[in-house]
């Protein structure tokens, strides 16, 4: 298979891909860097504090202050692939509508397994703000949890400009009963081509299946569900990238398969937050059942 064509798959795959996140790049995680992904580890930039302002004198000029941004190591760790059989065809016959189908399928696969893996890394990193109020969000509550989560990062220096909400769909449910919740039909139309299903309190809305949902180890003891996640994408690091271009691969020739090919591709990422204090989570804890 040209080398084209498997950018071509890969291309296709991505865009699938793209459209199926809730954790999209430059919404929920940013994709700076420095560094080659395939060598396992790159530099991502990370600014603590914003340049400095101070009164220009005309006479003595100004000092020049070091700038405050770091690099930090973010490794390429996670490594998955797809492998599917096409029995009945070998590369060059595979008929066009069969790859669509295939590439759609594994772009959407790999969608959903990157959201999973990118929730579980703001769900799980160390440092991160939990609030102590556990219990369930009510139509009346859940407004006031979310002034709470904008209070939070606000003190933290958190840019009140990109701040995202990735909520349950329970408490989605709930936060649409109020006034203050603004529909996706009035946002803007970038907005909803990134994937929000609204807007509240400065943060744009995207709703997802894969916060924790009655687990019983994250505590002892207990069942615990995350109703929402506030953050912002400048301390939310997410670097992908294809370590195998998908492409049709014949297989005739392997002794097992006869007349047939496969759909195959790996694809590499790592995913990190810099400032974990910048993540704020809202969770409910109930007793478990004995």
């Amino acid at each position: 298979m040209a080398h084209e064509s498997q950018v071509r798959y890969s291309a296709l795959v991505d865009a699938k891909l793209r459209q199926t996140l809730v954790t999209r790049d430059n919404y929920i995680f940013n994709n700076n860097y420095e560094g080659n992904p395939k060598a396992g580890k790159v530099k991502i930039p990370v600014r603590d504090t914003e340049v400095k302002v101070k009164d220009y004198n005309k006479e003595t000029g100004i000092k020049i202050e070091t700038g405050s941004t770091s690099y930090a190591d973010l490794n390429i760790d996670r490594d998955k692939a797809v492998n599917e059989l096409i029995d009945g065809f070998d590369a060059a016959s595979v008929p066009d509508n069969l790859t669509a189908d295939r590439l759609d399928s594994a772009g959407y696969s790999l969608a959903l397994e990157m959201d999973a893996d990118s929730i579980g890394c703001l769900e799980t990193t160390s440092g991160t703000k939990v609030t102590e109020t556990k219990t369930a969000a009510t139509e009346k509550t859940a407004y006031q949890e979310i002034l709470k989560a904008k209070a939070y990062l606000g003190r933290k220096g958190v840019p009140s400009d990109g701040r995202w909400l990735i909520v349950s769909p329970e408490f989605q449910s709930v936060l649409m009963l109020d006034d203050h919740f603004i529909r996706q039909g009035d946002l803007s139309q970038e907005m909803k081509n990134a994937g929000a299903v609204g807007s509240v309190a400065g943060f744009a809305v995207f709703e997802s299946n894969n916060l924790l949902y009655e687990d019983t180890e994250t505590t002892g003891g207990k069942v615990t569900t995350t109703e929402f996640i506030a953050g912002h994408p400048n301390w939310c690091h997410r670097v992908d990238e294809w370590a195998v271009e998908v492409h049709l691969q014949d297989l005739s020739g392997s002794g097992t398969f006869i007349g047939a090919s496969a759909v195959q591709g790996r694809k590499i990422w790592g995913r990190m937050i810099s400032k974990p204090e910048t993540v704020y989570i809202k969770r409910t804890e109930t007793e478990a059942s004995r």
